[in-house]
């Protein structure tokens, strides 16, 4: 078996940009995958298209081998671009494959370990009363594991203003009368999605009772570990950190220092199958859970159902979307995952179980799209 092509497909579904990867062989067998470099997928094509090069005429079956020689050709080491690149092909690989041994990818990665994906449901209603509602909704509807935003999401189009000082406030506030409703017994975090610094995250987590939330995500970017470290050694919350990593280098400081309580990986930037594996197996030395990012089109939740049925060391998968109506992916996606009792089903069909509707998609137009622009009051740009 020969690869023949390796086609990328950028283009607008639903809410949001997606970048999908499909790897053919001569044997008419094929397989699909996603990059999850959002807002530059444009970038990831052509990355794809330069790789597509060598990999005409090589044997699919390599996987491992091709992982290596996409990410070791060049002389500049890994990046973002090119690990969300190498991530699409991978996992297209994997779904080829697994077709072609007519088995689940999870038996390529050492079988299933569960029969259900547990997942977390997420709120993105401003902080208020409406927050309040919406998590009680949640809960009556059986989620035990929620998590809110800051509920300033801005938008493409024009500034927004955040400012974090306000913020801290305000999250404090109602997080605190949210665990008061929800009880005890729900799981409650929040993702400030890397909008604090150092002092601020501590004086956030200090307006709060012990107890009042379960892990804070992302509260400051994660370029460096020792401001992490620093963090670390003055709150008492755990983190949820890595959705923004491309490769287990990127996750090393985190696991061996014991940054982060839950791993946070994106199997569609991180490499794939190939490289997310490792990074599972990584945190698991240090009895550190996977807490998947998961918010882009049904294949990367088709691989992450794969990836978490095959690794022993999971906590929840995200559920998507929390900002957005997938109802029209039903046209670009055939057999794409269903929510069933708060879980994703762990099935047995050949490869990831969805395919895509290549003649719907190929015509469809690329939107410019650009995340929204923060600012604080002084005019200065902040975090999205």
């Amino acid at each position: 078996m020969k690869i023949t092509n390796v086609k990328a497909y950028g283009f607008w579904a639903c809410f949001r940009n997606v970048c999908l990867v499909k790897v053919e062989t001569d044997e008419g067998i094929y397989g699909w995958g996603e990059s999850g470099l959002s807002g530059r997928e444009r970038a990831v094509i052509g990355a794809v298209e330069h790789f597509r090069e060598f990999l005409i005429g090589q044997d699919p079956r390599n996987i491992g081998a091709l992982w290596q020689e996409m990410y070791r050709s060049q002389y500049f080491e890994g990046g973002r671009v090119l690990s969300a690149a190498i991530a699409a092909i991978d996992i297209a690989l994997h779904d080829l494959v697994a077709k072609s041994l007519n088995v689940p990818v999870y038996q390529l990665l050492g079988g299933k370990q569960r029969e259900a994906i547990p997942l977390f449901a997420t709120s993105i209603k401003p902080m208020g009363p409406e927050l309040i509602d919406d998590l009680l909704k949640l809960k009556m509807q059986g989620w035990e594991v929620l998590r809110t935003t800051t509920g300033v999401h801005g938008t493409a189009n024009q500034p927004t203003l955040f400012e974090p000082r306000q913020s801290i406030s305000q999250c404090a506030e109602w997080l605190i009368k949210a665990r008061e409703v929800l009880g005890k017994e729900i799981t409650l975090g929040i993702d400030y999605h890397h909008r604090l610094s150092v002092p601020e995250t501590v004086s956030f987590i200090q307006r709060m009772p012990t107890g009042t939330i379960d892990f804070i995500e992302e509260p400051i970017r994660d370029e460096s570990p020792q401001a992490y470290k620093a963090l670390r050694s003055m709150c008492d919350v755990p983190f949820a950190i890595g959705e923004e990593f491309a490769s287990k280098w990127d996750f090393m400081p985190y696991t061996d220092a014991a940054l982060t309580n839950f791993g946070r990986v994106d199997i569609c930037n991180a490499g794939g199958f190939t490289e997310s594996m490792k990074i599972a197996a990584m945190c698991e030395l240090h009895y550190i859970d996977m807490m998947p990012h998961n918010p882009l089109s049904p294949v990367c939740t088709a691989a992450s159902i794969h990836y978490c049925a095959a690794i022993n060391n999971l906590s929840w998968l995200e559920l998507p979307p929390y900002d957005g109506d997938m109802s029209d992916y039903d046209k670009f996606f055939v057999n794409r995952p269903q929510v069933v009792g708060n879980a994703l089903p762990v099935l047995n069909e050949p490869g990831l179980g969805i395919d895509v509707n290549e003649d719907l998609i190929k015509d469809l137009d690329f939107k410019y799209w650009e995340a929204p622009r923060l600012h604080k009051a002084d005019g200065s740009y902040t975090n999205w």
